[in-house]
């Protein structure tokens, strides 16, 4: 047991994890949210009879999900029904569609159906991104919190699999040498906010984490994960205070001695953690002067994710689509320099939309379903004036899902709605430029040059979420409430064994 006390700035999937296994290693933990219910951007929408995720629908790489409940002393499958779907998802083109599936075989059947005689390349990519994954799971593992930590073994042993002279769409188009079989296997760079074409080469093991594990969903939504992560750290005895904004970080002599909340309470600590936007805490949260390596000028100077612009639908009926459907731009590669480098809305629109009632019945009434409709854009730095633009944007989406999708009857169905723009992302979330995945996954702000889950500036401080190590993802961002957790076991001398995790 520890009297060590634990102040936590947000209920999002990092401050969770860290609470709940905090507390379960005897730490006495409070955390702070905001919003009246917990999980941040990974929270539950709630539309009249219909319920949303508001912002992530696909979980990967379950067996962290695992590992980080086991930590905290409990089991996923006491509190979560996950579903592994298959197909994971439709890939549709203009003219051909690609439905991946956990089960290797079928996946390769269905690439020469689609791109005859293009199997082969399938076994390539299976087995070099799998040693790729290999080489860099251990690297994701170490916190990097020094110079000297970028020379750890794990990490030299994997710098000649990271594909640092490629993009994700260079390995990609390696393995098919076909653009739109590439793009099959490299749109996950859009988790990351990154265009394929600029996204470094070591992330082209995303789509093997999925063909590998599979692509699950969570029975009410990916949001009953945050529910339930703070069930257990309830259980445990964290105490979790909703509708309680955190106005200041407390920082004597480069110390953070606590928090200072909205209504004036201060709120003493012996170690604080950011779970917060990033940008956003170093910008209203963290005291002026207080950081000089993240300070908002600095924060300027830095490259960030695209934005998304999201559609909530609750409509009357059922619609013949897959659980996950991406819809590809007819010109792709001009759609994503729109957005990460003209900075400008496109006409010829990328987008996605998850069909979740197919799935599960829990989401809407009985022959109704939640329609989730995202689409990328670019984020604030673009100048768009978005209470301007919003209701053309919606229309002209609409139009591509009753083009694209098919859904020709769609608007007369549509019983409830709502919109999230970046400014809303920005004004409602607190997301930095509407930044929504974060600091750009660049080489030179991933690693030691990312933000340290160990805040180098301020001692007692620590950071969780996509905008620290090892970066934006579910998975990720759970692993980076343990880091952070760890840390701080290890600061106070509280035993903890977690597997391969380096700190």
């Amino acid at each position: 047991m520890t009297t060590q006390k634990i102040s936590i700035v947000g209920a999002g999937p990092g401050g969770l994890t860290a609470a709940m296994i905090l507390s379960h290693r005897g730490f006495d933990v409070d955390v702070y949210e905001t919003k009246d219910r917990v999980g941040g951007r990974n929270a539950a929408l709630q539309l009249g009879d219909y319920t949303f995720d508001t912002g992530p629908t696909f979980l990967m790489m379950s067996f962290i999900l695992d590992e980080v409940f086991q930590e905290a002393g409990a089991h996923v499958e006491d509190y979560l029904e996950l579903i592994s779907l298959d197909p994971m998802y439709r890939l549709q083109f203009d003219d051909v569609a690609l439905e991946p599936s956990p089960d290797h075989d079928k996946t390769r059947a269905a690439i020469e159906a689609a791109f005859p005689g293009r199997g082969v390349g399938f076994d390539r990519f299976l087995s070099r991104e799998g040693s790729r994954f290999a080489h860099m799971l251990p690297c994701l593992q170490h916190a990097y919190s020094t110079k000297g930590s970028m020379f750890c073994g794990d990490l030299m042993k994997a710098l000649p699999h990271l594909g640092l002279t490629s993009t994700v769409f260079d390995i990609l188009n390696g393995y098919f040498n076909d653009e739109r079989l590439a793009l099959a296997f490299s749109f996950q760079s859009k988790y990351l906010g990154m265009s394929p074409w600029k996204c470094p080469g070591a992330f082209a093991m995303l789509s093997f984490i999925e063909h590998e594990w599979g692509v699950f969903h969570v029975t009410g939504g990916l949001s009953e994960i945050s529910e339930k992560m703070a069930d257990v750290a309830r259980k445990n005895g964290a105490r979790i205070h909703l509708n309680t904004p955190v106005k200041s970080l407390l920082v004597e002599n480069k110390t953070t001695t606590g928090l200072e909340l909205e209504n004036g309470e201060k709120v003493l600590a012996d170690k604080v953690i950011i779970n917060a936007d990033f940008a956003h805490s170093m910008c209203h949260i963290m005291p002026p002067g207080s950081s000089r390596v993240w300070s908002p000028e600095k924060l300027d100077k830095k490259r960030f994710s695209c934005s998304i612009f999201m559609i909530y639908l609750g409509v009357d009926k059922l619609y013949d689509l897959p659980h996950h459907t991406v819809f590809f731009a007819k010109d792709y590669k001009s759609n994503v320099t729109d957005i990460f480098e003209s900075k400008q809305l496109s006409q010829d629109n990328s987008f996605y939309i998850r069909n979740a009632s197919v799935t599960d019945k829990t989401l809407a009434p009985e022959g109704h379903s939640g329609l989730y409709v995202l689409v990328p854009v670019p984020n604030l730095r673009s100048g768009t004036d978005w209470e301007a633009e919003k209701d053309r944007f919606k229309e002209h989406i609409l139009d591509l899902m009753e083009e694209r999708a098919g859904l020709t009857d769609l608007r007369e169905h549509i019983q409830v709605e709502k919109i999230i723009t970046p400014a809303d992302w920005r004004d409602d979330y607190a997301v930095h430029e509407g930044a929504v995945f974060n600091l750009a996954h660049t080489i030179p702000q991933m690693l030691y040059f990312r933000p340290h889950n160990r805040f180098e500036e301020v001692k007692n401080c620590f950071i969780t979420g996509g905008g620290t190590h090892p970066g934006s993802g579910l998975p990720t961002i759970y692993e980076s409430g343990r880091i952070a957790a760890n840390m701080i076991c290890r600061d106070t001398g509280v035993p903890f064994s977690s597997g391969n995790l380096k700190v």
